[in-house]
C-alpha cells in the first residue's frame, strides 16, 4: 500500500484557491509514489449560512493578499458579488460542494485534487454559486459523469453523510484552518507538510526531509 498525501481544503476557502496550483503540481509530480486523498473541511457550516454581505468587507481586502502571495487572480464575476453584496443573492455554505466531492470520489478517487481545483476555479474565477446545483453541470462532461446519475446522487442522504464524515475527519486531524496537507505512511507515521499557504518548493523540501530523516518512512 502506497503512502498517502491528504489534502484538507474547503471549496469556499480563498487561500485554498491560492494553493490550488501548488497541490495540483504536487499531485502531478508524485501521483505514482503516493495516493492522494482530498477531504472537504466544512469551513462554512449550514447552520452558519449568512448572506455574502456579512463577509464581503473582509474579502474585499483579503483577496488582494492571496493574489500577491500566490499569484492567482480572482475573476471579475466572483468579485462582482464581493463588491456589490447588496445586489448579490449568495448565501455561501460548504455542504453542497462537499457532497459533490463525495460523489466525484466514487467515480475518480485518483483525481480529487484536480476536481477540487476545478471547484475553486468555478467559484473564485467564474463566479458560480456552489450552493446552486447547476454550478456543477459544466464539469460533468469533462470527467465523463452522467448528469442524471450525478443529480440523483446529489439528493441522496448517503453522499451527504459522506460529506459530513469528511468534515469530522478534518476535525479529528485537528485542522483549524485551510489548506492543510498531511503525509501518512501508516497509523503511527503521520506528518503535516503544509498549514496555510506554502509554495511548491517548501512542500517538496518537507517531503524530502521526512523521507531522508526517518528510515522507517522508506517504502518498497
Amino acid at each position: 500500500m502506497k503512502p498517502r498525501i491528504i489534502y484538507c481544503y474547503d471549496a469556499y476557502c480563498g487561500w485554498c484557491f491560492g494553493f490550488s496550483g501548488v497541490i495540483k503540481q504536487l499531485w502531478l509530480n508524485h501521483r505514482d509514489e503516493f495516493d492522494f486523498e482530498t477531504l472537504s473541511g466544512g469551513m462554512i457550516p449550514v447552520e452558519a449560512t449568512k448572506h455574502i454581505g456579512n463577509i464581503a468587507p473582509y474579502i474585499q481586502g483579503a483577496y488582494k493578499n492571496v493574489e500577491e502571495m500566490t499569484g492567482v487572480k480572482f475573476g471579475e464575476d466572483y468579485l462582482w458579488h464581493i463588491f456589490n453584496p447588496d445586489k448579490s443573492d449568495w448565501f455561501p455554505n460548504s455542504e453542497m460542494p462537499a457532497i459533490a466531492m463525495a460523489i466525484f470520489r466514487e467515480y475518480h478517487p485518483d483525481r480529487t485534487i484536480e476536481f477540487a481545483a476545478d471547484l475553486q476555479e468555478a467559484l473564485h474565477v467564474e463566479g458560480r454559486d456552489l450552493t446552486d446545483k447547476e454550478a456543477y453541470r459544466h464539469l460533468l462532461a469533462k470527467y465523463e459523469i452522467d448528469p442524471e446519475a450525478f443529480y440523483q446522487k446529489l439528493q441522496e442522504e448517503t453522499y451527504k453523510e459522506k460529506a459530513y464524515y469528511d468534515f469530522a475527519l478534518c476535525k479529528q486531524l485537528q485542522v483549524t484552518g485551510f489548506p492543510c496537507v498531511f503525509l501518512q505512511f501508516d497509523e503511527t507515521r503521520f506528518y503535516m507538510i503544509a498549514r496555510g499557504y506554502s509554495d511548491l518548493a517548501s512542500v517538496e523540501a518537507r517531503i524530502s526531509k521526512i523521507t531522508s530523516q526517518d528510515n522507517s518512512a522508506k517504502w518498497s
